[in-house]
């Protein structure tokens, strides 16, 4: 039976391979649960190809090119229409022709964007969530291991007083056989020394 690659194995069957010095324990690897999605951070693919189509489906929706655009278009129609130029006159079917081509690359590189970024988002979810799972079962151990040692804790108290109690006891019945009228012989006087002279 294959396995889910988005099921994990539970904390118990991790594998403890010798790390090298400077490479952080998986419990100090912050971002432990995101290395299965690295591949999700660069969202048109990696190299320069990835980083320039990202950065113009990001380019479209800035004011700047709303800006540049309305300049460029109005540029074109005031040419056009007071006769400065004559290549493309009303009904600017070459204007048209550009929107369209401008279309035709920028909805599918936008929609490519918001696609790979629902899936950034995706992952950086089930990545969140899978932290905040092992940090409630890393808390509900602790919490398990504090119970315990308080139980220990009571059994070693009760014990405790069980054996001062029993160290009472005995003291009292040593002290009252000591102290008794007729006492052992140690405890009776001695006889008067004779002279011998």
């Amino acid at each position: 039976m294959a396995r889910d690659p988005h099921v994990h194995a539970p904390r118990d069957h991790v594998t403890t391979e010798p790390r090298r010095n400077d490479a952080p324990s998986p419990e100090d690897d912050h971002l432990r649960f995101l290395a299965r999605h690295e591949h999700l951070f660069a969202p048109f693919g990696t190299g320069s190809f990835g980083a320039k189509a990202e950065a113009f489906a990001r380019f479209f929706g800035t004011p700047r090119f709303l800006l540049g655009q309305t300049a460029l278009v109005a540029l074109w129609i005031l040419a056009n229409a007071t006769g400065i130029v004559q290549f493309d006159l009303y009904p600017f079917i070459l204007l048209n022709l550009a929107f369209s081509l401008q279309d035709a690359y920028a909805a599918p590189l936008i929609l490519l964007a918001q696609t790979r970024q629902a899936d950034r988002d995706k992952a950086h979810a089930e990545s969140d969530a899978e932290h905040r799972e092992t940090v409630a079962n890393d808390a509900a151990d602790r919490q398990q291991d504090a119970r315990s040692e308080v139980a220990l804790l009571r059994s070693l108290l009760t014990e405790n007083t069980r054996l001062t109690a029993r160290i009472e006891e005995l003291t009292q019945e040593i002290h009252r056989r000591v102290m008794t009228p007729t006492g052992p012989a140690d405890a009776r006087p001695l006889p008067p020394a004779r002279s011998t002279m």
